[in-house]
Parts: C-alpha cells; structure tokens; sequence
C-alpha cells in the first residue's frame, strides 16, 4: 500500500529514494545514491550480487539483459548510513548516456521513486543522523562562494553551534534540577536551599549567550558586507565601483544625475564577501525621478555597514572611508584620506587592502560560529528565560523560566517547535541531497 504524502510535500519515510547525487554530467565519475527499505532489492536488481557492508566492489550493471555500465557499488546498512537507512551507492562512468540509462533502470524498480530535493538530508534530519544547526551549515556550504563562506558552513555543518547549544542545556538542566530540589524538599533538613552560588553562575550563563548574540551575524557573511559608495554628482562613484569589482555594472557619464538607483554587484575580497552599492549623487533636485534615486541613496547610507565617501571631508558619515577618486585629473581640493583613479588603477590596491582589514571586524571570526536570524532569535527567548529565571523570587516561576529557556534551545537544533521552516530550509537543497 502506497505511503499518504506528507503535510511538508514530501514522501513518508517508508519510500525508497534515488537520485544523482554529484554534480552534472559530463564528468570523470557520477555517483547515483539509493535510500530505504528497498535499496539492496534494487542494488541486487542492477548488479545482480549484493557486497558486503562498506566493501567497494567492481560489478556490472545490466537492465533487462542490457550492459550499462561497469561501476563500483558499495552498500551502507542503516542506521549508520548518511540518512539513517539502508543506503547503496553506485559509482558510474559520468558520461550522460550511462547516467540517464541508470537512472531509468532505477526507475523501472518496483517500490522506488526520484527524490524530491533536499529528501535525503531530510531524512537524515528526521533519523537523527544530523540536526538541524548542522542541515543548515551544509545547504550553506553549497551555497557557499567566499572562502570566509566555505568555512564558517563547515563549523556549522560540523557540530560547532550543536555542541555549544548542547552544554548550554546541561547547564540549564543542572540549574532547573537544583530549583525542583529546593522545591520538593526545602521542608526537610538535609536539603539545602539554592546554592550560595546559584546566581552566579546563571549570570554565568546569561553573558555567554549574550555575547554569542554580540557576534557579526551571519547575513553578513551570506550576502557579503554592504559598501555603500556615496557623495555628489560626479564625483566618480560609478567609475570606482566598475573599477573594484572588474566590470562594467554602472553606467559612466560625464551628465550630472546619470546613476538614479541604487546598483549593487557583489565582489570577494581577500576571502571576505562585499556588496558593492553605487548610489545617486547626493544633491536638491527639482527632477522627481532624480529625487527618488537620492531618497533610496540617503537610505541605503543608514543601512550601510561601510561608506566609502567620494565628497567633502566635512559633509562624510561618521566613520566612511574618505577617497579622491580621480587622482590621476590631479590632486583633490580638500583632504581625501585615498587617492584612487579608476583609470590609471593608482590607490586601488590600497583601498582594496583597507575594505578587507576594516571586514575583519564585520564578520565572524575563523573558528566562531555565525549565528543566523534563527538563531539568534531563539538565543533571545533563552537569554530572557535565564533573566527571569536569575531575578524570580519564586521558584516556580524560576523553573518555569528555565523550561522556557531550554526549550529555545531546542528549536536551534531542532529538537522542538521547527515544523514551520523545514520545507523552506530543505527546499534550499538539490535532488541528490
């Protein structure tokens, strides 16, 4: 009897899934994964033998008395598999044709189906085999475009923010047990009320997950840093943003008014990811359209985490980098802090060196977790908890506060109360994860 679809649009467990799991053909080797009940009935129906547990052996597979291809097939029995189930991996020559041909052999399999993207990291999800800090380092990872990226997907996907969540919940536990302690026993006398300590230590607590909300976030390190370059009309906005990012993305002109949106291209830098915003020049204008572009400028300057400043020294943001971006028509009229011409290429290592030093303290450190607006909101409510938990007088209200609190948690590595966002979060993912 077919499995009911479920709520998420995904198929019940109980299905046996397949999918190309590396990249498109052509390549030198294309590895098909299978997962489920059913994956060494079809591994046997293809190779006709069945390996031995984690044993790679050279076998050929045949389709209704057909040779498809000579591929090595190794078998994964659940639970310790990549997704918790019987898992059978068929290493293939990557050619199109011989990948297509599996693929259609599989499906002619009774009981199996393609997968949906995203289904086999779910069901790892749904098996323990992973939780869901750690499916969300990887759909980043292969998303990942800077190396700053790439390594912060890693600790994420490797357990980094799932072990810190986890000792924070033993710590809580330990509390809430020293609260239901002095509850249910405060009227006997070997028992002692709350230790003299007790709040020191969930002060303790309370600024650790503090500063875990005080590091760099990780939208940050997704969409890059955002550099707004501002200043008057024709002052070389547009000029340096093509110059930076090494392509013609703002249009140049020598009119007033040209730019009247925002532009944005985003670059790597030394590793770290930017988001490059060319923007109207900043003036009155009786040009309703111009005026826009200035209001959506002034705008993106309050949303900026780093201004490069083309305009007089007096009229800057606080803290914008100040640059003369047509060094090479002459020195500026005032103090510039870097002289730069995208025409000559003059001062643009420099300023490249010193977008990349001030991106140091914009983005999560080497070794640091990046905590995700998921995160950190669910940090929030946990950090409210302790508060409560920290200044209650009453000890019932102290353990309610602390359930809370470790129940937020929960939500980080999806023990609990994340029902909601899943399909958003595997729907990232492509059909052979």
């Amino acid at each position: 009897m077919e499995a009911n679809a479920r709520s998420d649009g995904l198929q019940a467990l109980t299905d046996t899934i397949y999918a190309l799991s590396s990249g498109a053909p052509p390549a030198a080797v294309a590895l098909v994964r299978i997962s489920g009940p059913n994956a060494d009935r079809a591994l046997e129906a293809l190779a006709g033998t069945l390996p031995a547990p984690r044993t790679a052996v050279v076998a050929r597979l045949r389709s209704d008395d057909e040779v498809l291809d000579n591929a090595l097939i190794i078998r994964f029995p659940g639970p310790a598999s990549v997704t918790g189930e019987d898992v059978c991996e068929l290493h293939l020559h990557g050619g199109r044709a011989v990948v297509a041909a599996v693929l259609t052999a599989l499906g002619g399999v009774a009981g199996l189906r393609a997968a949906q993207p995203g289904e086999f990291t779910r069901r790892a999800f749904d098996n323990g085999r992973i939780d869901l800090a750690e499916a969300e380092g990887l759909a980043d990872l292969l998303e990942a475009e800077t190396q700053s990226q790439r390594r912060a997907a890693i600790a994420l996907a490797g357990g980094a923010l799932s072990r810190l969540v986890e000792a924070a919940q033993a710590r809580i536990v330990g509390f809430a047990a020293e609260v239901e302690a002095a509850l249910d026993f405060a009227d006997e006398d070997d028992v002692s009320p709350l230790p003299a300590d007790f709040a020191a230590r969930l002060a303790a607590l309370r600024a650790e997950l503090g500063g875990w909300l005080a590091r760099p976030p990780a939208e940050r390190l997704r969409d890059g840093i955002r550099v707004v370059i501002a200043g008057p009309p024709n002052a070389g906005k547009s000029s340096l943003l093509n110059a930076l990012i090494g392509r013609d993305a703002a249009i140049i002109s020598a009119i007033p008014g040209t730019t009247r949106d925002l532009i944005e291209a985003p670059v790597a830098l030394g590793g770290a990811p930017f988001l490059l915003i060319d923007t109207a020049g900043l003036r009155d204008s009786h040009d309703a359209i111009e005026a826009i572009g200035v209001d959506r400028a002034r705008a993106s300057l309050a949303a900026a985490d780093l201004v490069i400043w083309l305009g007089d020294q007096g009229e800057a943001p606080a803290g914008a980098i100040l640059v003369h971006a047509k060094a090479d028509l002459g020195p500026p009229a005032g103090a510039a802090g870097h002289s730069v011409s995208a025409t000559t290429g003059e001062g643009l290592d420099s300023l490249e060196r010193l977008l990349i030093e001030r991106s140091v303290a914009l983005l999560p450190r080497d070794g640091d977790v990046a905590l995700n607006a998921r995160h950190r909101a669910a940090l929030q409510v946990a950090l409210e908890g302790l508060e409560e938990a920290e200044a209650a007088s009453d000890l019932l209200i102290s353990a309610e506060a602390l359930r809370r609190a470790r129940a937020a948690l929960d939500r980080i590595t999806g023990k609990s109360g994340v029902e909601d966002m899943l399909d958003a979060l595997f729907g990232r993912f492509c059909i052979g994860k």
